[in-house]
């Protein structure tokens, strides 16, 4: 039987790879669900060429446009976030493959899991942003989150057999950006194109702006605390420039085991939607002669701000890492927009989270009305 992928975000980045999955074992997977916020081109092309049963186009505007292009072929068109938010949860879907951007990855995987569907998490600021209540009904529904991110996906693997031995920490590796380095002087004169020149990974604008100023990485941290049940002190950053291994867990008796490979994203996706098999491709392979030198660094938190704030919002917990998620999202629009300088975002986030109401215990609706919250907050320092 082929399991049938819905794939929320299938013009990004992530959902374009997925695709790419998809068409390397049609035996194995189906499209059967596609959805794209604004790239309505883009969603077409793909709906025609992989024949899903559903697409959806996020922008209402949009709408007749993409029924128009598609009224010849057997797929049903639907637009709108209400949309999207159900169709994740439709019968016919075997797996959610959330590739969304930002805080919009929250309630449709919400609802995909209180519909008992099987998760391939490429959306950390789910967890981000509403990790406790995520995590609670994925396990109340005993739905599997298999994380796609290749830090997150590492850990997942080296815990594989290892169920009753104690985790000492888990080590993060990041690259470290195009900025790995620099100093704060530097870091101000920044530019736009710069910031999205990653060294290593092929990715969305807003991951790549994270990734330079590494609160991709602070968002991982929080990920992680959510996926492997840990506390933030048994969470360590590490700089690693390859990005050849991918992530690290030292146990109780001081063995760490890594998972390593080439930087491409295909191989997380793969291994998520294929779990718990192994599948075959044809994917380059590393080869260790080709990476004589793998190198280790501190994280430098004094000048990539973002990456303390991250841990400071996971160590306070509560609606915290939703306010820090939605400044975030602000800040990085305004300077890919270039309203506000690189450092500045951190200022930005900074103060987000000193103004904006804080509270310990929050459900649903509080996370919806936080980030609603904090986003006018967020904009409103942006516009100073």
């Amino acid at each position: 039987m082929k399991r049938r992928i819905a794939i929320l975000g299938s013009t990004g980045s992530i959902g374009t790879q997925a695709l790419e999955v998809i068409e390397q074992h049609p035996t194995l997977f189906e499209a059967e669900v596609l959805t794209a916020g604004q790239n309505a081109e883009l969603l077409v092309r793909q709906a025609i060429k992989f024949q899903p049963n559903v697409v959806v186009i996020g922008n209402d505007e949009k709408y007749s446009w993409v029924s128009e292009q598609l009224s010849d072929h057997p797929i049903k068109v639907y637009a709108g976030a209400d949309a999207l938010a159900q169709v994740g949860a439709m019968g016919t879907v075997d797996m959610v493959l959330v590739g969304l951007v930002g805080f919009s990855g929250l309630v449709p995987t919400f609802r995909a899991i209180e519909a008992g569907k099987p998760i391939a998490l490429a959306n950390k600021e789910t967890l981000v942003v509403a990790g406790d209540l995520v995590m609670d009904l994925a396990r109340e529904k005993g739905v599997p989150l298999l994380p796609v991110d290749s830090e997150h996906s590492a850990i997942f693997q080296c815990l594989a057999g290892e169920t009753g031995n104690k985790v000492e920490k888990i080590i993060l590796t990041a690259s470290g950006g195009p900025f790995r380095g620099r100093n704060v002087d530097f870091l101000r004169k920044v530019t736009r194109c710069q910031a999205l020149n990653h060294p290593n990974w092929k990715m969305g604008d807003k991951i790549t702006i994270d990734s330079a100023s590494l609160m991709n990485k602070g968002f991982e941290a929080i990920e992680a605390m959510w996926l492997f049940d840990l506390k933030p002190e048994q969470i360590e950053i590490v700089v690693h420039p390859q990005s050849i291994v991918h992530s690290m867990v030292q146990f109780a008796d001081g063995s760490i085991k890594a998972q390593m490979g080439l930087p491409d994203m295909k191989l997380p996706i793969q291994y998520a939607m294929g779990y718990p098999q192994r599948l075959e491709n044809d994917f380059p392979r590393f080869n260790f002669v080709d990476y004589p030198n793998l190198s280790f660094e501190r994280a430098d938190i004094e000048v990539f701000r973002n990456l303390s704030l991250a841990f400071g919002a996971m160590t306070r917990g509560g609606n915290m890492p939703c306010i820090l998620n939605a400044a975030n999202e602000v800040a990085v629009d305004a300077f890919l927009k270039t309203k506000i300088g690189f450092v500045e975002m951190s200022g930005v986030i900074e103060q987000t989270m000193q103004q904006t109401s804080f509270v310990k215990h929050p459900g649903l609706n509080d996370y919806l009305e936080t980030d609603k919250e904090a986003r006018r907050v967020a904009l409103e320092i942006v516009a100073k």
